[in-house]
């Protein structure tokens, strides 16, 4: 599936939850007197979707990357934050909140990765350098491609007839 706005992208969409819980998650009175591990927590779950959204926004594979990279980053870092909070006793009424949290970063890391790997194997190297001229390379190549592949199997059912042996006829 293509996606035309990073809004449609399921992981833009988890990780834009993950910020919401997370303002939701530090708001309790156990922040209040913490207030900048819970400023660095929501500004870690925040930046995962804006990263998200900045390089898909870029238009270029290469500036995606760099900002999936990001992204994955700091999902690692409220990952972190979070694993440090669960041996906290001052917030053992929140391990619930904490492992969801944890769980649902873990996710984001992952769908990432995913991501990035199959952009590090693409052959587009991003919307900005696709103009007319670099799409029909594109599409070219892929023509190419389908035609040998379409060749391969044609040669491998010509050569299979050619191994099925033939009965003698009746009557001879």
């Amino acid at each position: 599936m293509k996606y035309r706005r990073f809004e449609d992208l399921p992981v833009w969409q988890d990780s834009a939850d993950l910020a919401r819980r997370m303002f939701e998650f530090t708001i309790v009175e156990e922040f209040r007197r913490h207030p900048g591990l819970r400023d660095q927590l929501e500004r870690a779950a925040l930046s995962v979707s804006n990263n998200i959204a900045e390089g898909f926004e870029r238009g270029s594979t290469r500036e995606l990357l760099a900002f999936l990279y990001i992204a994955r980053g700091s999902a690692g870092e409220v990952r972190s934050m979070l694993k440090v909070l669960a041996g906290w006793s001052a917030v053992a009424n929140l391990k619930s909140q904490i492992s969801d949290l944890t769980n649902q970063s873990e996710n984001i890391s992952r769908q990432l990765y995913g991501w990035i790997e199959s952009l590090k194997n693409s052959a587009i190297s991003g919307q900005r350098h696709l103009d007319d001229k670099a799409r029909d390379r594109f599409a070219n190549k892929q023509d190419k491609q389908d035609f040998l592949e379409e060749i391969g199997r044609i040669n491998q059912i010509e050569a299979k007839k050619r191994q099925v042996p033939r009965k003698p006829p009746q009557g001879s």
